[in-house]
C-alpha cells in the first residue's frame, strides 16, 4: 500500500506505507538527509525514523530552521546528561530542555561540580558524537515505565511519571546504556550533535523550590555550524560585561540582599533616579494621551479576589496576610482596583473611553529558582492601566496602544516582535466572550499590517493577549508590553454604563503595560546600553574637573548655570590626577567630561569630551549649556491622539 506525501513546495511523493521522513530526504538529496534533525508531519513534530501511516504534508527539518534547533538542542542535552553520568558516576537525571539560547539539564550529583568536570564532561560529550550511537524511541505502559526508572534509581523520573495524566503516553528515548524520559523528538544518533559548548554549571532547586533538594543545573549551547557558535560566544563575553548585576554595583544603581530578601530590590541615589525620570516621562506621554492618574492600595480583601478568579486561579503567585480577623491579599496586579473606581458611580457612554493609569507596585511569589537580578523578581512596579469603553471603541483604543508602544520603543531604539496569545487550559470566562476577544486583538494588529506569531494556549487567565517582544542590542528578546482584552472581568464586577438608549450595557476592559516592570525594563536598558543611558536617562550628565584648585571658583560657575537649566551635574575637585578622575568619569559612563584649566577660564569656555570619544570643539560656556540642557529634557513622544 502506497501513502501520498506532500513537500512544502508543492510536489508529492508516493512511498511505501511505514516509510520513514529520514527516507524522504535521502530521495530529495544526500546533503538534506546529512543535515536533517526531525521532521514536521501535518504540524506535528516527529522523529526523523517515525514511520508514515497515511496521506500527509511533510517537511524536513534542519538545525537552520527555528524547530530543527530546538530539536538539535534537546538532543544535545540528552548527549550532555550521558556524558555526566559516565564522568561522575552516580548521576540522577532531573530535566533538560532545549532554551531560546542552548540547553541545560539539571543534575542530582555527588557533589558540587567544577570548571574541571565541566571540561571532562564535554570531552566525554564529543566521545559520544563520535560514537555514532542510534537514537531509539520507545513507548512504555504507565508501570512498565514506572517500574523501569525505579530499577535504575531515577526518582525524579518516577515523581514526573507519577504526575502526568493517566491517559498520556510516555515515551523514553534511548542511546547506548543511557534512556531518558521524553516526549522528542530527537536526532535519529549522537553523531549529529556535533558543535556544542558547555558554558556554566549553577545551583537550581528541583522544580524551582527552595524547599527541594539542590540540584546541579549545567548550560550549554549548540548549533548547526562552527561559525553560528563562535558568534553565540562572542556575544556571551559582550553579555557578561554588559550584565546588569555587574554593572548595578559598579554605576551604584540598585542591590537585592539576602538580609532583606530574595527578588526584592534596593535602588541606591542614583538608581533610583533613573526609575524617577522614566516614571516622570511616562506620567506626562500618558496624560497627554488622556489617562487619568489613579492609585490603589496594596492590599485588598480576599473577597474580591475570589470574585475575580484570581484566588482560584492565580494564588500559588500570590501573598496574604490578616488582619483583625479578615483575611487580605497584596496585590499581584491593579485591575481590581480601577474597577472599583469605575464602579464608584453610575458611567455614560458618553464619559467612555476611561483611561485608568497606575505606576502600581505589586507583589508576586515568584519562586527562587528563577529569581535574577532586575529582570525577574517577587516585587515590582508596573506602568498598568486599564482603558474601559464601548465594544464599538475596542479597535481603537488597541490601535492607540499600539501606537504609544511604536514610540516608546522607538525612542530607545528597540525593534520589536509581535504574539498573540490565545485561551490557556486554566481561565475563566465563556467561549464566546473568549473568541470576541481575541478576534478583537486579531484584527488591531492585522489592519495595522502587523505580522504576529501565535502562541497557543498562552494567553492571562482571563482573557487573550498581545505581548511585544523587544530586541537589545545583543539580539535578545525581552517581554514587556501586553495588551489583553477582557470581557469577563467587567462581567464578574457587574461594570455598566448608560447607553444612548437608556439601558445599561457592559463595557469592554483593556488591562495593558508599556514597559511592564519597570525593574525589568531598566535591567534590559543597563544592559541594551551598556550602562550608558541616553543623556536625558543618565544620573549625572555632566562631571566638571577643575585641573587645579585655581579653576574650581570657574567649575562652580559652570556648575551653578547648568543646575539652572536642569542640568544634573557633579563637580569632581578632588586632589587627584587627572587621569585618574578621567577614568573614573568614563567609569560611571558620563555623557559629557569638561576639562577646565588656565584657558577656559581666561576665555570662559570648555572644552568638552563626550562619552562617545568624538570630539567636539572648544566652545563659549553659555553655547555648552544650551546644548546640553536641550538633552538633558525628558524626552516629548509624537502625540497620536
Amino acid at each position: 500500500m502506497t501513502i501520498r506525501v506532500t513537500l512544502p513546495d508543492g510536489s508529492v511523493k508516493e512511498l511505501p506505507r511505514g516509510a520513514s521522513p529520514l527516507q524522504v530526504a535521502e530521495a530529495i538529496g544526500k546533503r538534506l538527509a546529512r543535515e536533517a534533525v526531525a521532521a514536521e508531519v501535518d504540524g506535528r513534530l516527529v522523529d526523523l525514523t517515525a514511520p508514515l501511516e497515511a496521506d500527509c504534508r511533510l517537511r524536513i527539518l534542519t538545525g537552520d530552521t527555528p524547530e530543527g534547533l530546538d530539536v538539535l538542542r534537546h538532543s544535545a542535552s540528552h548527549v550532555m546528561a550521558q556524558a555526566a553520568k559516565r564522568v561522575l558516576g552516580e548521576v540522577k537525571l532531573a530535566i533538560g530542555p532545549a532554551t531560546a539560547d542552548g540547553f541545560y539539564y539539571d543534575l542530582d550529583t555527588p557533589r558540587p561540580l567544577t570548571p574541571d568536570d565541566l571540561e571532562a564532561i564535554e570531552a566525554e560529550m564529543a566521545r559520544i558524537v563520535k560514537e555514532d550511537l542510534p537514537v531509539r524511541r520507545r513507548e512504555l505502559p504507565r508501570e512498565e515505565a514506572l517500574r523501569f526508572f525505579r530499577e535504575r534509581g531515577e526518582s525524579y523520573k518516577v515523581e514526573l511519571i507519577e504526575d502526568l495524566p493517566d491517559e498520556d503516553t510516555i515515551s523514553l528515548y534511548e542511546q547506548g546504556e543511557f534512556a531518558d524520559l521524553c516526549r522528542g523528538p530527537h536526532v535519529p544518533s549522537t553523531g549529529r550533535v556535533k558543535v556544542f559548548k558547555l558554558l556554566s554549571v549553577a545551583g537550581a532547586y528541583w522544580r524551582g523550590d527552595e524547599r527541594n533538594p539542590m540540584l546541579q543545573r549545567i548550560y550549554g549551547t549548540a548549533f548547526p555550524t562552527k561559525e553560528q557558535l563562535k558568534e553565540r560566544l562572542r556575544l556571551l563575553e559582550e553579555a557578561k560585561k554588559r550584565d546588569h548585576r555587574k554593572l548595578g554595583r559598579e554605576l551604584d544603581l540598585f542591590s537585592i540582599e539576602d538580609e532583606v530578601g530574595p527578588g526584592l530590590v534596593i535602588w541606591h541615589p542614583k538608581g533610583a533616579l533613573v526609575r524617577t525620570l522614566l516614571e516622570d516621562f511616562e506620567r506626562r506621554e500618558h496624560l497627554r494621551r488622556g489617562y487619568q492618574i489613579v492609585i490603589g492600595p496594596q492590599l485588598l480583601r480576599r473577597e474580591l479576589w475570589e470574585r475575580s478568579g484570581h484566588y482560584d486561579n492565580y494564588r500559588e503567585n500570590m501573598y496574604f496576610t490578616e488582619v483583625e480577623g479578615q483575611a487580605y491579599g497584596i496585590k499581584p496586579m491593579n485591575c481590581l482596583a480601577h474597577m472599583v473606581i469605575y464602579r464608584s458611580r453610575v458611567r455614560s457612554y458618553r464619559e467612555l473611553p476611561l483611561r485608568f493609569f497606575e505606576l502600581g507596585t505589586v507583589h508576586r511569589h515568584e519562586k527562587s529558582g528563577v529569581l535574577h537580578g532586575l529582570t525577574r523578581v517577587r516585587g515590582f512596579t508596573q506602568d498598568d492601566a486599564h482603558i474601559l469603553c464601548t465594544p464599538d471603541q475596542l479597535l481603537d483604543e488597541i490601535s492607540g496602544i499600539l501606537d504609544f508602544v511604536q514610540d516608546v520603543m522607538g525612542l530607545f531604539g528597540f525593534e520589536y516582535e509581535v504574539e498573540l496569545s490565545t485561551r490557556p487550559e486554566k481561565s475563566i470566562g465563556d467561549d464566546q466572550a473568549w473568541e470576541r476577544a481575541t478576534r478583537a486583538l486579531e484584527e488591531a494588529l492585522r489592519s495595522r499590517g502587523m505580522e504576529f506569531g501565535v502562541c497557543e494556549g498562552e494567553g492571562a487567565f482571563y482573557g487573550p493577549k498581545i505581548d511585544v517582544k523587544l530586541r537589545d542590542a545583543l539580539d535578545r528578546k525581552w517581554q514587556c508590553a501586553t495588551i489583553q482584552a477582557d470581557f469577563t472581568l467587567p462581567e464578574r464586577f457587574d461594570l455598566t454604563y448608560v447607553g444612548p438608549d437608556g439601558e445599561r450595557h457592559r463595557p469592554v476592559m483593556l488591562h495593558r503595560v508599556i514597559l511592564g516592570s519597570i525593574e525589568r525594563f531598566i535591567g534590559v536598558l543597563i544592559e541594551h546600553f551598556a550602562g550608558a543611558f541616553p543623556t536625558w536617562l543618565a544620573p549625572v550628565q555632566v562631571v566638571l574637573l577643575p585641573i587645579a584648585d585655581r579653576h574650581v571658583p570657574y567649575a562652580r560657575k559652570a556648575e551653578g548655570l547648568l543646575r539652572s537649566r536642569g542640568v544634573r551635574v557633579e563637580v569632581d575637585a578632588r586632589n587627584e590626577t587627572l587621569r585618574y578622575k578621567i577614568r573614573e568619569a568614563q567609569v560611571q559612563k558620563v555623557p559629557y567630561m569638561v576639562v577646565l584649566g588656565d584657558r577656559e577660564v581666561s576665555d570662559g569656555t570648555v572644552s568638552p569630551r563626550p562619552r562617545s570619544g568624538d570630539p567636539l570643539p572648544t566652545m563659549a560656556l553659555d553655547e555648552f549649556v544650551e546644548r546640553v540642557a536641550a538633552e538633558a529634557d525628558l524626552p516629548r513622544l509624537e502625540d497620536r491622539r
